[in-house]
C-alpha cells in the first residue's frame, strides 16, 4: 500500500474507533530533542558513561548523586523542552473526541504540556520529589533549580536525598496507573503504539489486552516490534506519519 493511501486508512480506522487509546514510548521524546534509551544515538549506547545506572534503584540508594549526575541534562532540563507534532496531534484528537486516553512510558511531561487531559504514566512522573525515609514532597520545579545547580535535593526534615517519583529498575510499576492502563488497553477497539520497541515490561504487554479483546493495534516506531505480525497496520515514521495526520485532522 503506497504511503499516502496508508495514511488515509489509518485517519479513518481512527475516525470510525468508538475507543482509540494510545501508547507512547520514548520514540515521540526524540522528536522534541529528547534522547531514547535503546535507538541508535539512545542514552545506553553512549560511550564513556554508565547510563544503565541511572535508573537502576540500588545504585540510587548507594550514591542518588549516579542518577542525579545522569538525568541532569536529561530530566531536569524539561522547560527547555517543547511538544513535537506527536504530541500536538494526540492533543488535539483527544480534544475532537477521536482519543479517549495516552498510555505513556515517557516521564517528560510533553503529552501535559500539548493539552492531553486523559494521561496515564506508567512509569511515574518526576513531578513529585519524596523522601524514602520520612515522606517529605517538593515538587519537580524546586528540585530541578537544585540539581541544575549541581546539587541534591534533600528532604528539608531529616536531609535525605529526595527520589523522583519515576519508576527505577527494581521498583514496581504504581499499581493504580497499570491498573487504568490495563483497562484503557482492554477498552480499546483501536490501540496506536507510537515510539516503543514493546521491551520494557509490564508495561509492553499492554497491546496483549487489545488483541485478546478483539480490538486493533497500529503501530509507528522505526525498530521491530515482537507484534508487528500482529498488527493491522505498520508505519516507521513517526513525524512523516503525525504530519500526514495533522493535515487530514486539521
Amino acid at each position: 500500500m503506497a504511503f499516502a493511501d496508508g495514511i488515509k486508512a489509518l485517519a479513518e480506522l481512527i475516525r470510525q474507533s468508538k475507543h482509540c487509546v494510545v501508547f507512547t514510548g520514548a520514540g515521540v521524546s526524540t522528536l522534541s530533542g529528547i534522547r531514547d534509551f535503546r535507538g541508535k544515538n539512545g542514552l545506553y549506547r553512549q560511550s564513556g558513561a554508565d547510563t544503565e545506572k541511572m535508573f537502576d534503584i540500588d545504585v540510587f540508594f548507594k550514591d542518588p548523586s549516579v542518577y542525579y549526575s545522569l538525568a541532569k541534562d536529561f530530566i531536569y532540563n524539561l522547560e527547555e523542552k517543547q511538544p513535537c507534532v506527536v504530541h500536538n496531534v494526540l492533543a488535539a484528537l483527544e480534544e475532537k473526541g477521536f482519543v479517549k486516553a495516552v498510555i505513556t512510558q515517557n516521564i517528560d511531561l510533553l503529552h501535559q504540556k500539548a493539552g492531553s487531559r486523559n494521561v496515564i504514566e506508567v512509569h511515574g512522573s518526576p513531578l513529585v520529589h519524596y523522601c524514602p525515609k520520612c515522606g517529605f514532597k517538593m515538587n519537580f520545579d524546586e528540585a530541578a533549580g537544585i540539581v541544575r545547580k549541581g546539587g541534591l535535593p534533600r528532604c528539608t526534615v531529616c536531609t535525605a536525598v529526595l527520589k523522583p517519583r519515576i519508576t527505577f529498575f527494581g521498583e514496581s510499576l504504581p499499581a493504580d496507573a497499570l491498573m487504568k492502563a490495563e483497562k484503557e488497553a482492554s477498552s480499546a477497539d483501536l490501540l496506536l503504539v507510537l515510539g516503543s520497541s514493546l521491551v520494557v515490561y509490564p508495561a509492553a504487554a499492554l497491546p496483549d489486552f487489545t488483541l485478546r479483546a478483539g480490538g486493533r493495534v497500529v503501530i509507528v516506531n522505526d525498530q521491530p516490534t515482537r507484534i508487528d505480525s500482529g498488527a493491522c497496520m505498520r508505519f516507521d515514521d513517526l513525524g512523516t506519519v503525525f504530519d500526514a495526520l495533522e493535515e487530514i485532522f486539521r
